[in-house]
């Protein structure tokens, strides 16, 4: 049964009583000064409440296509589509205006206002003491989230917690990147006391935060800040815990039978008729079968396979492969003019008699990423990460490594988490880590779709903020180094 945090009456309620980025952070009402007495009222209107902070996750211009972009920088793929803005991302060109950092920003900080109002007004509500936990903990994951996301793009923004809020200060100039990783890490770990451990015997709520998604963010936090050991003792508890377990088969996760699984730690849950349109399906499949032809991995992504690795037939579509795309249609073969590189990921697609299947998720965070970044860590750190880059492996019928290297674990990670938007901030981590040379790597050609590219370091290793809002604040919010 998939019955996942529905968008329901009660969640428009929400959405109109907390309008909070419509237009802009500084043109909104503090959420202490709006709050009507006709919600807040029992335990329903905090649980849509916090339904409403997912909700932006789904959306086309935030994690359903625009957060997804960034990795057209990477070496796995090519832009493809039609959008002239993502060409100026994927080479290294790009200014304050473009449209994916204005609208991304805008809806990180719609989840941070959302979280807020549940952080302000729940703990007043006269409800169930397990859900009010349970709901405060998510607004502080999601929060958390939220800055992570921020940090990873930005690394220096405005702050606002619910002090804030209360006080009317919505016009912040950027905090310190230690202000901001320390926010991270405060909401994650207040998360962690108030979550439940798993939702695998709740079906009801399944795709809800819980201890080990928290968890996993934060050994991605804690890997991608240098506090390598940190990482490692967060990991344990997804490597070494039954709850969050690797699905028998990597492509359980990409199955809508199986797509809330163990291994699913995080993810972005679509449900036809209840969700908005499954953005993620439409724009990495071919136009011909219903989408609209973005983000084409590259010959170089497909070489970078084992021979006999299960996972390149789940995770690309290839010249030759018969696949069922329902209804009369049926077994339809992929040729090669169905794409300019001759792939399309098919982590994300599937169909049912009337074309795509909007029920089918695109997870976020998998089991599979933290077992290979406590492998990462323990090897940065001279331990052995065998066991963990060996799980990974093992699922999918791979002969075992002994004495794992980086070399090893930067392979597995390619292969593991290809399309999952993860490659370039592995890119990222690694270069300032000293372990790559980013710039020779994007200074190499991969074909006439990805030429050699300029990596300018520092500058690129973030984005702008979005000139919009620098103007809005009147100055208050200056532009991050290197594109003033």
């Amino acid at each position: 049964m998939k019955r996942i945090i529905k968008i329901t009456g009660s969640f428009l309620a929400i959405m109109m009583i907390f309008s909070q980025c419509s237009d802009d952070l500084l043109e909104t009402t503090s959420y202490a000064q709006v709050t009507s007495q006709g919600f807040w009222r029992n335990g329903d209107d905090v649980v849509s409440a916090v339904n409403a902070i997912y909700e932006p996750l789904l959306q086309e211009n935030y994690f359903g296509h625009y957060e997804r972009t960034w990795d057209i920088q990477s070496d796995d793929m090519w832009r493809a589509g039609d959008h002239g803005e993502d060409q100026s991302i994927e080479f290294f060109t790009y200014d304050a205006s473009n449209p994916k950092l204005i609208d991304t920003w805008k809806w990180r900080y719609e989840m941070i206002s959302r979280a807020n109002a549940v952080l302000i007004n729940a703990p007043n509500v006269n409800m169930d003491v397990a859900i009010k936990d349970r709901s405060l903990g998510e607004a502080y994951f999601l929060r958390g989230f939220s800055y992570w996301r921020h940090y990873l793009i930005h690394g220096e923004v405005p702050i606002f917690v619910e002090e804030d809020i209360r006080a009317g200060k919505l016009n912040k100039p950027k905090a310190p990147k230690a202000e901001v990783e320390a926010q991270i890490e405060s909401d994650f770990l207040k998360a962690l006391d108030l979550l439940p451990a798993s939702y695998q015997s709740d079906p009801d709520n399944l795709g809800r935060a819980s201890k080990g998604t928290v968890y996993g963010f934060l050994t991605k936090f804690y890997v991608t800040t240098g506090q390598l050991q940190k990482g490692i003792d967060a990991g344990k508890h997804i490597t070494e815990n039954a709850l969050y377990a690797l699905a028998p088969s990597f492509n359980d996760n990409f199955l809508i039978a199986t797509e809330n699984n163990s291994e699913i730690l995080f993810s972005m849950q679509y449900l036809r008729n209840w969700t908005m349109d499954n953005t993620p399906e439409i724009y990495t499949t071919p136009r011909p079968w219903g989408g609209w032809d973005f983000r084409e991995p590259i010959q170089d992504l497909v070489d970078e396979f084992e021979p006999g690795d299960p996972r390149l037939g789940y995770t690309v579509f290839k010249v030759g492969d018969m696949v069922d795309l329902g209804g009369d249609a049926g077994l339809t073969e992929y040729t090669a003019d169905l794409s300019t590189s001759g792939y399309h990921f098919r982590k994300f697609s599937s169909w049912t008699d009337g074309g795509l299947n909007s029920d089918q998720n695109a997870p976020i965070l998998r089991s599979s990423d933290v077992y290979l970044l406590v492998a990462e860590a323990k090897v940065r750190l001279s331990q052995n990460g065998d066991v963990e880059l060996n799980a990974v492996r093992n699922r999918n019928g791979l002969a075992a490594i002994s004495g794992a290297t980086m070399e090893e674990i930067i392979h597995e990670r390619r292969v593991e988490l290809a399309g999952e938007n993860e490659r370039q901030q592995d890119l990222l981590r690694w270069d300032k880590a000293g372990i790559i040379d980013i710039v020779n790597l994007y200074n190499k050609s991969r074909g006439p779709l990805k030429p050699a590219r300029t990596f300018n370091r520092p500058k690129h290793y973030y984005f702008p903020i979005p000139q919009r809002e620098i103007d809005l604040s009147n100055g208050v919010l200056e532009q991050n180094t290197y594109y003033k």
